[in-house]
């Protein structure tokens, strides 16, 4: 099996979920995890964590799904290409949902030629690529990632 790499960037989230979500990742990573949070200055009250990660290919799609549709969480999680697998980002806010796109090589959004020709025969097919690469999502997470610059970051290892 192949592994890649990755980080969790939990961008928001209050102090009564910090104990769930590391039961929820390190359920999906399937060790223990212990995340080192801090406060959030772009929104008060709530906590950041940033967690890199190595494990097989997947792995990100495992996480994700752990900790999409929690109301009260904001939160990004990349999975790197490999020499098999294009990578992955999934981005989550309460407000949006889920976002997911693939990562081709040079670390840019790849849209597949029916998500193209789909947003195409759209109403507004600018507004319809946009939202295939994430654009919404971006801005709304953009205050929590400057945020967020300095935060730790811990290596996870996964024996495969």
């Amino acid at each position: 099996m192949t592994n890649t790499r990755g980080v969790l960037y939990v961008h928001s989230a209050p102090a009564a979920l910090r104990p769930h979500l590391e039961w929820a990742v390190g359920g999906a990573f399937g060790v223990p995890v212990h995340f080192e949070w801090c406060s959030q200055p772009a929104e008060p009250g709530l906590h950041r964590c940033e967690h890199s990660w190595v494990g097989p290919v997947g792995l990100g799609a495992k996480v994700t799904s752990a900790l999409r549709g929690w109301d009260h969480l904001r939160f990004e999680l990349t999975e790197e290409p490999t020499s098999v697998s294009d990578g992955q980002r999934w981005m989550w806010t309460p407000r949006l949902g889920l976002f997911r796109g693939q990562v081709g090589h040079s670390g840019d959004i790849v849209l597949p030629e029916e998500r193209v020709r789909w947003a195409m025969t759209q109403d507004n097919p600018q507004t319809a690529l946009l939202d295939l690469l994430g654009e919404p999502w971006d801005a709304e997470l953009e205050v929590f990632r400057w945020a967020g610059e300095g935060a730790p970051v811990r290596w996870l290892h996964r024996a495969v």
